[in-house]
């Protein structure tokens, strides 16, 4: 019997969640089925746009934190390590 393979299967297999078995059967899903392969070409794609995504904070939110940091003395932040 033929299992079909759903988009979210294919996710699943993008992101390594699935079993050495189901990897096996997917790969042979891929390999037959054009709108399937096509949908893990593209979210191939995007997951590596996505991997390289990468977000800096401001000065401002940096000066921010500090500042809070600041509120809390050495002895104070020892004191809770008992």
């Amino acid at each position: 019997m033929t299992k079909t393979f759903t988009y979210d299967d294919v996710v699943r297999y993008l992101y390594a969640e699935t079993t050495e078995n189901e990897n096996e059967q997917i790969v042979e899903a891929l390999a037959l089925d054009d709108n399937l392969m096509n949908f893990y070409l593209d979210s191939l794609e995007i997951q590596n746009q996505m991997n390289k995504i990468t977000r800096t904070p401001s000065e401002k939110v940096i000066s921010e934190v500090f500042r809070y940091s600041r509120q809390f003395s050495s002895k104070r932040s020892a004191a809770l390590l008992y």
